[in-house]
């Protein structure tokens, strides 16, 4: 008897320390035998848009590299911006254009910008009655609600625009003096004949019937590198390591996205959306996908920043009156280490 309780306690403690030899396998494997750091990430809105970072949060991807993430959200670009030069972010999360900016003004440690998210303009031009034969032309002599003046979404509509043979300041009327949340209400209420809108408001509006969304001003513009990670260049140089397997985590969303359908990736982000519709976000997605507006891959191409920076200098030649070199505000090592 005495021998069989021996026998049962031996088993007990072999059970407890292969379950706790388990365990430590399994935290290696999450944090890929480098100790959890948090980083202090912010972005510049909450959005669909940007639903690969949201799957590398919600799927563990950032915890398998190491990184326990700190979200936080900006509301403007240069708000985001901010909060990294000030030393309130590790890294940022919003337009490349606000690195272009820090960069001209000559600042010491300025912003480099590592890896791309999203490929394109995320914005749709939404009309009052559906019309499948939709062409930009369409727009001459139309009251139209924009964006804000300078920011990246008025400026590519502007873009897209002229590339369709119509003068943004003659050929249309443009409305942009409504604040970006009160826009989708304006037009409800009867302003404008068409509105430029993101989703998920555009979807909103459509699933209401108080709109249809037409045509994706993105999908016009072309390839973009419109979001994008950035950090400091003392912090890259500081911390290459916590860059690269944030990198990587990135690279994984992106993966996860383009290998899910819609109805998985709104399951996989919906936390981040509280309140929100499911079916909305399913058809989001779905809108987003059929643009190809997430990036499949981290890299920024040099083509597609000059597209970025002649979108902004034909808007306003006064914004850049010099052009950074590539090299100096680019940085593509982590993306393409991620990518091996």
């Amino acid at each position: 008897m005495k021998d069989k309780i021996i026998k049962r306690f031996a088993a007990f403690v072999l059970t407890i320390f292969s379950i706790g030899i388990f365990s430590a396998c399994v935290d290696k494997k999450i944090n890929n035998g480098n100790e959890a750091v948090k980083i202090r990430l912010n972005e510049v809105v909450r959005s669909v848009f940007y639903a690969p970072m949201y799957i590398a949060i919600n799927e563990g991807f950032f915890l398998e590299e190491g990184i326990e993430i700190e979200l936080t959200t900006g509301q403007g670009a240069d708000k985001t911006m901010q909060q990294l030069l000030s030393g309130n972010a590790d890294i940022g999360f919003s337009g490349p254009e606000q690195v272009i900016y820090i960069y001209n003004q000559g600042r010491e440690d300025y912003p480099v910008v590592f890896a791309k998210l999203t490929q394109t303009d995320g914005s749709f031009i939404v009309g009052r009655k559906e019309n499948p034969d939709f062409k930009w032309e369409d727009l001459k002599g139309a009251e139209i609600i924009g964006a804000r003046p300078g920011g990246m979404p008025q400026m590519v509509f502007e873009y897209v625009l002229r590339n369709h043979g119509l003068d943004p300041r003659t050929d249309v009327s443009l409305v942009t003096n409504i604040d970006f949340t009160a826009t989708s209400g304006a037009f409800k209420a009867g302003t404008g004949e068409y509105v430029n809108l993101f989703e998920p408001t555009a979807s909103m509006l459509e699933k209401e019937g108080s709109g249809k969304i037409l045509a994706s001003i993105g999908k016009a513009a072309g390839d973009i590198p419109y979001t994008a990670f950035y950090t400091t260049k003392s912090y890259m140089e500081e911390n290459p390591e916590i860059v690269q397997r944030f990198t990587n985590a990135i690279y994984k969303g992106q993966l996860w996205y383009e290998r899910h359908s819609a109805e998985e990736i709104a399951d996989a982000i919906i936390s981040f959306f509280p309140g929100t519709d499911r079916d909305i976000i399913i058809s989001v997605v779905n809108n987003y996908k059929e643009i190809e507006a997430i990036a499949k891959t981290p890299i920024i191409e040099e083509e597609d920043l000059n597209r970025l920076m002649d979108i902004i200098q034909e808007y306003d030649s006064n914004l850049i009156k010099e052009r950074p070199p590539y090299e100096k505000i680019i940085n593509n090592e982590f993306a393409e280490k991620a990518m091996e």
